[in-house]
Order: C-alpha cells, then structure tokens, then sequence
C-alpha cells in the first residue's frame, strides 16, 4: 500500500530537524498502538531528509548498543570497529562523528522502549546529549508501548521531560482516505469498511487484496481462526510494556455493553474506585474512550459512558471474543453468519462516530452547513428518559444549535420527518437559539436533495470532510 498522507506528522518531524539545523538541542518523540504506521511514518520521513533509521530489539544492552553502532555505521564507516562499554561513549561517539561531517541527522531510534527496558539509566545518558547538543544531529525516538514512551518523555520525574522540541501520539487515520485505498467505491461501501477496519493503516493493506469484497475480507482476517488479526486485541495487550493483559477484562465487559462506570464495576465484581487507574491506561492506548453527554462539564464524571473507540476492536469484541468456540469449528458460511448478526449494529455505531467527528470539519466546498458554521465538536445527547440526540453542536458565534440524526437506512423521507418531530427543547442552553436540523445518510437520490427545514448530508461528504 502506498504511503498515504500523514502531512501534519511530517511538518512536525521537519521541524524538529529545522531546530538542529540552528544548532539547537533538537529532540522529537512519536509514540502509537501498534499497526499505526509509526515505522512506515519515520522510515518514509527517514528516506525524504537523508536521515538514518534504526530498530531497537529485545536484548540485552551490550548486544543493543552493538547493533545500534552496526545501524550507524552504515552512514559513519568504521563506527561498529569499537565496542561500547556503556551509552554515553556511544553517543559522545556519533556526536563527535556528525559534528566532524557536519550531518544534522536525523537519526532514528525506533523502539526505545526495548533499550530502555534493558539499562534504565539510558534515559539520563540521553537528557545529558540533548541537554548538551551543540552540533548534535536531531534525534527522534518512537515507541509501540504507550505507557512506556508517555513516561519516558512526558512524565514531569522523568530526565527527558520538557526536552522534546516535538512530541506527539500517532493517531489512525481519517476515514476519508479509505478512499485512497479503495478508490472505486461508494461513500456507502466505505463506512462499511470503516466499521471493519477502522483507521489503522495496515488492517487496509491486509485487506486491499480483497477489494470489495468485505465478507471475505473479515472472514480471511478476523474470523477465521488462522486469520492474521484473530487474536489481534491479545496481541496489543501482550507486547505494550509492560504487558497490559490484565486489561482485557475490561475491554470485554465494555466491548458487550457495559459502558457505565457502576456497570463495568458490578460486572468484574470489583469497587468502581479501583478501576481508575486502569481506564486511563486504556484511554492513553487509545482503545477507550471516555463520553460525556452534551453540555456536561468534561471534568463530571456522574454521568459518562466508556466506549471502544476503534471500529475493529469493537467487532472483535462483539463478534469474536464471545464466540470463539463456535468460530473455531464454524465453516466459513456461519462464521459470516455470525458476524451479520452483529454488522448493522456496528456500521451504525461506526456511522454516528465518522458525522460527529465530520461535524467541525465541514467547510462551505463540503455543504451549505458549512455556511452556517463553523460548529464545535458535536456530541450525543442523553439524559435520563429524555429523548436521545445523535449529534449536538453549537456554532462558534453561538448562535445556532445544530442538531442531528445520523441514520443507515434509505428513508431519508421517513428520517426526516421524525427528526422534524424530536422534542429537543431539553437540551442544555437551547434557550435563544436557532436551531439547524440535520440528516446524516449514506446515499441520498436525486430526488431527495432538499427537504424543508432539514439539511441532508451524505456519506461522500462526511469522508471529505475527514481527510487530513
């Protein structure tokens, strides 16, 4: 699969190198879940700047430091001719060398973590170089463990905190390029695919091979138990560092819809009080996420919902966690089955999350919604027995609330209708706003463009919308 995008992560790399290039100290940190496209990012970026990439391994120090010097060597000769008692005399080393070519790098050390795992006290050797960078070339770390390059780099009891010209978490990417990858297909067959795939660059590589067939695609990949992403979900927990298997239980409980914090506590059998901890580290993996009901305050917690974040996971956690024994002797017609059971539910879900996140990113080229706008983020709307809203937003001038359906089916009429007739006089600071009714449907006919008082937005807008 072709490099896709990625152009707001590259300005950030470059300007880190532009920080070496004034002689500064110049560090930059990049961290993500695994199959984000860490490695295709910094190797990509590696290959645009003339920089050197390097990866560490899971070993010991002694033979770490041999193999980042073999790594270097292929851009100072004779580099890897010494050994390395320690980290400091490698990297006074590559200082003298660079300063002697006067390269700026960068160079890259991918999977830090590994390096820091073996000999904890690398973390300072590296504060030292930065902290005494003149002429240094720009160095840029990366890690797959989350928690590990967050508190190697963020952490204020850390040597490395407030070092970093340039850190950031990669995240997966818009739906819209899905289109880039799928470039013959329908607005509608790509949320399908989002559902499946989500926005993790290497699930679309997997399944590009298949083209547009997603049965067979999530059959080959996910269901069929010799499938590569079977036991993806095990495999992200097993190798964050430290292993995170013990989170499992609540991505289970969680995954099956429990989604209060009261709820996933009374299923684990366990204080609601114990669990903090825990979903903040699935929050920073970026495999949950905290959802608070509009006009909430962020900081209340009485009322938020936790809630799978990415479209793969959820499925695995619907469709593959609780039947895996059935799908282990199922033939391929009833492992679909099974996931059929489960697919609309999905795509809706995957639906309401792709026009929310639209919402602020419309533009006026996109919609005459847009013209109304610009919106804030929107969220959902839940209270009590009060009716539901799939989607709130306030305009910036705060003059308008924008309020939205987001719906799979084609009665766009029916849809529409329903939402013309919602009850939305008990959403929060409603009071002296015009209210901007909006539908959100895949497809919309020729026929179905305009409708009195509701704004129609499809599918190929909301993926525009969603690119980078």
């Amino acid at each position: 699969m072709e490099f896709i995008n990625r152009q707001q992560e590259l300005r950030r790399l470059n300007a880190a190198l532009h920080d070496a290039s004034d002689g500064s100290a110049a560090l930059a940190a990049v961290w993500g879940r695994r199959r984000v496209g860490k490695s295709r990012l910094l190797t990509e970026w590696c290959r645009q700047v003339n920089g050197l990439y390097t990866v560490a391994e899971q070993s010991a120090a002694e033979i770490q430091r041999a193999y980042l010097a073999a790594a270097i060597a292929a851009r100072f000769e004779g580099f890897a001719d010494v050994e390395y008692p320690d980290w400091r005399s490698l990297f006074d080393r590559l200082s003298a060398a660079s300063i002697e070519r006067a390269w700026r790098g960068p160079i890259i050390v991918d999977e830090l973590p590994y390096l820091i795992a073996s000999d904890a006290s690398l973390a300072s050797t590296l504060q030292h170089w930065v902290d005494h960078a003149q002429g240094h070339p720009c160095l840029v770390v990366s890690g797959s463990s989350t928690h590990m390059m967050r508190g190697a780099v963020l952490d204020a009891s850390v040597p490395l905190f407030g070092r970093a010209n340039q850190a950031f978490a990669l995240q997966p990417l818009k739906a819209g390029h899905l289109a880039d990858v799928f470039p013959e297909s329908s607005g509608r067959w790509l949320v399908s695919a989002y559902a499946i795939l989500g926005g993790i660059p290497r699930y679309w590589e997997l399944a590009e091979r298949f083209g547009g067939e997603l049965e067979t695609a999530v059959d080959s990949l996910v269901l069929d138990p010799s499938g590569p992403l079977h036991s993806e979900p095990e495999r992200l927990l097993r190798e964050e560092s430290p292993p995170a298997m013990h989170l499992r239980p609540l991505l289970d409980v969680v995954g099956n819809g429990a989604h209060r914090l009261s709820e996933i506590a009374g299923r684990l059998r366990k204080p609601a009080s114990s669990l903090s901890r825990p979903l903040v580290h699935l929050q920073e993996m970026g495999l949950l996420r905290r959802e608070v009901p509009f006009g909430s305050s962020p900081l209340s917690g009485k009322r938020s919902l936790y809630r799978i974040d990415d479209p793969f996971l959820r499925l695995w956690f619907r469709v593959v966690a609780p039947n895996r024994a059935a799908l282990a002797q199922a033939p391929r017609e009833t492992r679909i089955a099974i996931w059929q059971r489960f697919s609309a539910g999905l795509e809706s879900e995957a639906w309401e999350s792709l026009c929310r996140q639209a919402v602020p990113r419309l533009t006026s080229s996109d919609s005459n919604l847009a013209r109304l706008g610009p919106w804030e983020p929107a969220q959902r709307f839940w209270q009590g027995r009060l009716p539901e809203v799939d989607l709130v937003a306030r305009s910036i001038d705060g003059r308008r609330l924008l309020v939205g359906e987001a719906k799979l089916s084609g009665q766009v009429q029916k849809h529409a209708r329903n939402l013309l007739a919602k009850d939305v006089s008990h959403l929060p600071g409603i009071a002296g706003q015009e209210i901007v009714r909006v539908l959100f449907v895949p497809e919309i006919s020729s026929g179905e463009t305009e409708i009195d008082d509701v704004h129609l937005v499809d599918a190929g807008v909301v993926l525009r919308a969603l690119r980078d």
